[in-house]
């Protein structure tokens, strides 16, 4: 069962439940432009995400008849990791360089200090997750997204299924003797995916996440094994920031051509239309920056 949302900011206002089954895309397709082959709609109809926007039509056309709606249009940002590690700090100012550095001492100086542990093995992804599962449900991606790390018997099983494969990575970032942040990054060839980052909402003022995210693409630079840093569907000023790259894609969903799916794509968009109206009187007002700090709260 899946479900689509109303949201505002980071704040899920409704939620419809939805029978719908799952056509994503890997970085490596959308990089080539391809489609591959589409999986059978659920009773409802298809989530699609992170499709290349050049090949939608193509996409819709997989299901005649089916009505698409509450589509968002991105860049999907990923880093290109062939260059190595110093190349890819080159590729920042010299003034995002000294915040980047600025970040992490300062976060050394008023916690005391910190340390990053990594995680790849399946007892290592265990401690993990013993770790990391209490933090994420204090951050507010889980709290109003339910966009946390997910704690379900499946999501661990797979994680440590992967861990076996060696194709797993996580990392931990500690400090006042407590994990602060997370990063997990399962591996699907050569290719790294942002899965989930959080941090402990008391500690935002310093940056955790920041800290943990150069911490870890260091040392994953450092294994020379990976072509491909992918960030997945959806905008955001870490994934820009950090990206070297993006492409630009989009995900929607293609439902049934019911009363009822019409009626609801119908109040998604005059729903989507409305907060897009609003957030551009917010920007030109100055007032968009208070907005998302209640709306986090």
């Amino acid at each position: 069962m899946s479900a689509i949302d109303f949201t505002l900011g980071s704040r899920r206002l409704a939620s419809v439940p939805r029978a719908l089954s799952t056509w994503s895309f890997t970085l490596e397709d959308v990089l080539a432009g391809t489609l591959g082959p589409a999986p059978q709609s659920g009773r409802d109809g298809v989530r699609v995400l992170s499709a290349p926007t050049a090949r939608l039509a193509d996409v819709a056309a997989r299901y005649p008849g089916f009505v698409g709606g509450a589509r968002q249009d991105y860049r999907r940002h990923y880093i290109d990791m062939t260059s190595g590690f110093e190349a890819y700090l080159a590729r920042f100012s010299g003034k995002t360089r000294s915040t980047l550095r600025r970040k992490a001492k300062r976060l050394a100086e008023e916690a005391g200090g910190y340390t990053v542990t990594e995680h790849r093995t399946p007892a290592e992804i265990e401690a993990f997750l013993a770790a990391a599962l209490p933090l994420s449900a204090r951050t507010y991606q889980a709290r109003l997204l339910d966009a946390g790390l997910p704690d379900t018997p499946e999501a661990r099983r797979a994680m440590l299924e992967a861990a076996e494969a060696d194709r797993m990575r996580a990392f931990l970032l500690h400090a006042g003797g407590e994990p602060v942040a997370y990063l997990s990054l399962p591996v699907t060839g050569a290719t790294l995916v942002y899965a989930h980052l959080g941090y402990d909402p008391a500690w935002a003022r310093l940056s955790p996440g920041t800290v943990l995210q150069m911490d870890a693409l260091e040392r994953l630079f450092g294994e020379g094994r990976y072509r491909w840093f992918d960030f997945t569907e959806g905008e955001g000023a870490h994934k820009a920031m950090f990206g070297t790259h993006s492409a630009e894609c989009s995900s929607l969903v293609l439902l049934e051509p019911t009363l009822a799916n019409r009626t609801l794509l119908g109040a998604r968009g005059a729903f989507d239309a409305g907060v897009s109206g609003a957030k551009s009187l917010a920007t030109r007002s100055g007032a968009l920056g208070r907005i998302r700090s209640l709306l986090r709260g």
